[in-house]
């Protein structure tokens, strides 16, 4: 199963996050299929920006969104 999730960057206590799309039993920063945006949580305000036409092309295929990226993307709309 293919998950859209959030893979850890950044340094230590500056946090940095890459949208990818990646299969549910890889590690949090491990092995990825494709990266779809980022967000950065520690500037004002949040930056996020995200490919949401691929993002949608993987929810079409059967990827499901972890809770937190789901929230995330709905502010988009």
């Amino acid at each position: 199963m293919v998950k859209i999730r959030l893979m850890r960057a950044g340094s230590k206590k500056r946090p940095f996050y890459r949208i990818v799309a990646a299969d549910a039993r890889s590690p949090r920063d491990g092995k990825f299929l494709e990266i779809l945006g980022y967000y950065d949580p520690r500037t004002n305000p949040h930056v996020l920006e995200v490919n949401t036409e691929r993002v949608n092309d993987w929810v079409g295929k059967g990827a499901q969104t972890s809770e937190r990226v789901g929230k995330l993307i709905s502010k988009l709309n």
